[in-house]
């Protein structure tokens, strides 16, 4: 038995799941690991985390945030016993039907899921925020920076430094301008691989809410871009207009600044993944993220034609190569 398995053990048998049979659940892009604990006699399940804190995980962050998105009517699972000097957590176990299984089941509920989680953050945005981190225009486009010296640089042997240079510089100009103002909580990865559908409940509370742990302070449009720009699933391009329209409708926030900030954004979280993605190849040897690249980059080229985007469309269009399969090979062998 590893330490860790150990450490794990000692947590669980201060619970009501000492007892528990338990199962590996799937992970995710992280370092943490997951399980499911089944109560033999009552058949009640929970969810182990186990995030290493030596490999940068951090539970007493996911606890705040969950703490804080429970007292605000939200539903993030509640915490039922931590360790968070070793990086362990007891957490209610929200079920299965995430939204990407759901809908690829029945897509005509395509809709109302969508809807449920916009408005989630119609009510995320209304309520106080908590004291987090501020994705500024700085954070962000440092974050950027990652397609040039991961993803092209994968590709070309090499990054184009003055390109970089010159792009930050650009970036940081139009994320000042177009992204400032009041800021709201932001939960970063808020996509249907991170809603639970849970129907039986009402409202609100129909959406449970998972990997939040990286939660910032930034525009609002942050996370209905994630939720509608997402790699992993598909959003009709519809239900994107239509739920843009909705928020904007329900905030009474300025339309077309709005609009402005939400490519603007989209622009800026689509080139950050395209250098996670290619990193999460070359440097930690997960290749199958590669496959996703291409939907990256067919959501960053349609960011790119708006106009508050001029000043940097082209020079991206020329320093970063299009994912052709012979430019993908290159991050999949290293």
């Amino acid at each position: 038995m590893t330490n860790r398995a150990v450490l794990a053990e000692a947590l669980i048998a201060q619970t009501p799941w000492a007892e528990a049979d338990r199962a590996p659940l799937a992970g995710d892009a992280s370092d943490r690991c997951y399980e499911r604990l089944t109560d033999p006699s009552s058949g009640r399940t929970a969810v182990l985390m186990d995030a290493p804190p030596e490999k940068c995980e951090d539970v007493e962050t996911f606890v705040r945030v969950a703490n804080y998105l429970r007292s605000v009517g939200l539903n993030a699972p509640e915490v039922y016993a931590e360790d968070a000097e070793f990086g362990f957590l007891l957490l209610e176990d929200l079920g299965d039907d995430l939204f990407t299984r759901v809908l690829a089941k029945d897509s005509s509920k395509e809709r109302l899921l969508y809807e449920a989680a916009t408005d989630v953050l119609l009510h995320l945005h209304q309520a106080p925020t908590l004291s987090l981190t501020s994705f500024d225009p700085a954070l962000m486009t440092e974050l950027t920076t990652l397609a040039f010296t991961k993803y092209a640089a994968g590709i070309q042997g090499e990054c184009d430094a003055d390109a970089l240079d010159r792009f930050e510089h650009r970036f940081a100009d139009i994320l000042h301008r177009e992204t400032s103002g009041s800021k709201a909580v932001s939960l970063r990865d808020y996509h249907a691989e991170n809603l639970i559908w849970l129907p039986n409940r009402a409202g609100i509370k129909r959406v449970g809410l998972l990997d939040f742990q990286s939660a910032v302070l930034a525009h609002p449009a942050y996370d209905l871009v994630s939720l509608l720009q997402d790699i992993r699933r598909k959003v009709s391009p519809g239900i994107e207009m239509q739920m843009i329209n909705r928020y904007i409708a329900a905030s009474g926030v300025d339309d077309h600044d709005f609009r402005t900030a939400y490519s603007v954004l989209g622009a800026q979280r689509n080139l950050r993944i395209l250098g996670v993605f290619a990193r999460l190849a070359t440097d930690y040897g997960k290749p199958h993220y590669v496959d996703m690249i291409p939907a990256v980059w067919a959501h960053l080229m349609r960011d790119l034609d708006h106009p508050a985007l001029v000043s940097i469309a082209p020079l991206l269009h020329e320093s970063l190569p299009s994912p052709t399969p012979e430019n993908l090979d290159k991050l999949r062998v290293q």
